[in-house]
Parts: C-alpha cells; sequence; structure tokens
C-alpha cells in the first residue's frame, strides 16, 4: 500500500460481514480481517484492530447494518427484529466507554431502524451506515482545511497518537492538516511521539505520515519538551475522544503532559475532532469515564521478553483528561472553537448554524 487513505473499514460482497484493516498488525503487516458475529465485532473493538474515535462510530454502523441483514435472511423482522438489535447494539456500545462515537453511532441507527415503518429495517440501516461513512469523508476534509489555517509553510508540527485516516475516514482530524498540506505542496515537519502505551504514534501515525510523504520524525513521549525547547515546534495538533460541556477533553494517554509543555514553551495546543465528539450533556473531564487497560501492554507487549520485573504492579489508564485551560483552540467541521469553550461549544449547535448533520 503507497498511499495515505486505505479503504480500511467496509462491507463483505453480501453486506452481512464487515472487512477491517487489522491496525495491530501494522506497521509491519497489512493484514485485513472479517468480523460476523457480535463476538468478533466486539472483540475487534477492544482489541484495537480497529480504533479512533470516528473509525469506532463507523464501524458499529457497518456492524449493526451487517447484524441486521443476517436476522433478516433466518426470518427476524419487526418489533422482534428491533428488540434484538437493541440489545445488540447496547452490547456493541459497551465495548469501550471513553469515546462517544461509539455510542452515538448504535444510537443514530437504532433510531433509523425505529423509523423504518413500511421498509425491511435492513435497508433503512444500509442507508444510514453509509451516510454516517460519507459525513466522516466530508467531516475530515472540512477540519483539516480549518486546521491548515492555523499553519505556515516550514513550520513543525507535534502530534500525540493517532488521528489520521484510519482512525477515521480519508484525511484524519489532527493529521488532516498536515496531509491536506502535503497534497498542496505547503512543507511541514512533523514530530510524532511514540505514544506509550500502545506505540500507535510509531506504528500508525509514522507509517500513515510515510505513506504520505510527509517530514515525519519519531520521538519518544519523553522527548516533546527538548524538541519544543529547541524551537522545532510551532504548534501541537491532537485528536480526542471525547469534548465536554467546558471543553475539557479525553485523548489517549500522555496528551495532557504535552498540554502542559507547549504552555511551558508557548506553543498553541489544538483540539481537533468532529462535533460528534462533543458531548454537552457531560460538564466536564471529571465525568469521563477512563478505561484501563492490562498491565500487559506495559510489562510485556512489544517486547521479545518481558522488559518488567513479573508480576510488578501496573497502572494502564488509556486516557488522561487534558483541561480546557491549556486548549488554544478546539477545530471541527463547523469552525474553530475558542475560549471560554462552555459559550463557543453549546454555540456549534444553536438554530442560527442550522442542523448539524454529525452530532451527539
Amino acid at each position: 500500500m503507497t498511499q495515505p487513505y486505505p479503504d480500511h473499514i467496509r462491507l463483505g460482497p453480501g453486506e452481512d460481514i464487515v472487512i477491517l484493516l487489522d491496525q495491530t498488525q501494522l506497521p509491519n503487516r497489512l493484514e485485513e480481517r472479517q468480523v460476523r458475529s457480535l463476538s468478533e465485532m466486539i472483540e475487534a473493538i477492544r482489541s484495537l484492530r480497529v480504533r479512533g474515535a470516528p473509525a469506532i462510530g463507523i464501524f458499529a454502523g457497518y456492524c449493526l447494518y451487517a447484524l441486521s441483514r443476517q436476522l433478516e435472511a433466518r426470518g427476524w423482522k419487526g418489533p422482534a427484529l428491533l428488540a434484538e438489535l437493541e440489545g445488540l447494539g447496547a452490547a456493541l456500545a459497551g465495548a469501550r466507554p471513553t469515546a462517544v462515537n461509539l455510542s452515538w453511532a448504535v444510537d443514530r441507527m437504532l433510531r433509523a431502524a425505529r423509523g423504518s415503518a413500511g421498509e425491511h429495517m435492513s435497508e433503512a440501516l444500509g442507508r444510514e451506515c453509509r451516510a454516517i461513512h460519507q459525513e466522516d469523508q466530508d467531516m475530515c476534509h472540512k477540519i483539516s482545511e480549518y486546521g491548515l489555517s492555523l499553519l505556515q509553510s516550514g513550520d513543525g508540527v507535534l502530534t500525540h497518537c493517532n488521528a489520521g485516516p484510519l482512525a477515521t475516514s480519508r484525511y484524519g482530524t489532527a493529521l488532516g492538516p498536515i496531509l491536506l498540506a502535503q497534497e498542496r505542496g505547503i512543507s511541514l515537519r512533523v514530530f510524532a511521539d511514540e505514544t506509550r502505551p500502545l506505540l500507535q504514534g510509531a506504528r500508525l501515525t509514522a507509517w500513515e505520515l510515510q505513506q504520505a510523504g510527509v517530514d515525519v520524525t519519531l520521538i519518544c513521549d519523553n522527548m516533546a519538551s527538548i524538541v519544543m525547547k529547541n524551537g522545532w515546534v510551532q504548534a501541537c495538533f491532537v485528536g480526542c475522544d471525547r469534548v465536554a460541556a467546558n471543553g475539557d477533553t479525553a485523548n489517549k494517554i500522555g496528551t495532557s503532559g504535552v498540554a502542559i509543555l507547549a504552555r511551558h514553551y508557548g506553543v498553541p495546543f489544538y483540539v481537533l475532532g468532529p462535533t460528534s465528539t462533543i458531548d454537552l450533556s457531560c460538564p466536564d473531564g471529571d465525568h469521563i469515564p477512563i478505561e484501563e487497560r492490562d498491565g500487559e501492554e506495559i510489562r510485556s507487549l512489544w517486547y521479545r521478553e518481558p522488559m518488567a520485573p513479573s508480576g510488578v504492579k501496573c497502572y494502564n489508564p488509556a486516557f488522561d483528561i487534558t483541561p480546557h485551560t491549556l486548549i488554544s483552540a478546539i477545530i471541527t467541521e463547523r469552525g474553530i472553537c475558542r475560549p471560554p469553550y462552555s459559550l463557543s461549544l453549546p454555540a456549534l449547535f444553536s438554530p442560527s448554524q442550522g442542523e448539524p448533520s454529525y452530532s451527539p
């Protein structure tokens, strides 16, 4: 694969299975995986075969559609089919608790199912899952345009974790402006944190940017301070899994540390994500659930032999919360939000903006 926009989530030929590019195998192997059962779908989310908040939402939409096709083929219909899909949707939504896009996509698909009077439920779900995917592509392009307006040719950008095409659909969110700049011949330099504990910056972000021909340098997480001190970074661009009503943001563990360093060195710190990631029902970061993962991801996962004493206790949260006070702006497909976020975020959903096409 030599292009930066892999077709990493799609329906199988009969539209009763979902095919995904297994992100756990990158960058060394390009392997696709077919999932058919609910248990396989949940495993794909929990094991991070598919990951990135928008991508998980796209995947969930396709999964519920594929499951509805399977059920209708076995004779399920009407209220019984809807009840079964609601149960499957609840199980799917519980696979990962932090990213709001998963439950958002499930809720949206179930609303489509409930409104499918007079037709096969799967037909309505098929239209809806494709709409979710197309809207995500449109959203990524708009975010990329807004983000690029904050950069100048020659800038250095530091990013943390992975918020590119693999985590979304086409351009991505935090990587979108960089990839768009590359298409337009605008020269940028990127420093990609490796991003412990899952190395998604090293395995995925560095791979995506290298595929696109971007000038990318991989650094360990604890090197972010020195590249800022050296004046090599003019902006930090990160994605997000949930944004609370006050602007507090959940993203991959280590993001808050990058924000603290950026404030110290006077580097703007930007969060990029769709309005579907904004959860106005969540007042602040203290109310965002933080997923904790298996300690073996720290002790032994990336090593030929364990690199920590057997049985040592591990604390392995997948996300942390960046306080809104450290965020220079939140960039969405509807525009750039500035502090105070308690006013600018709700304004994205005001009647004057029109009905949001991609909202929670």
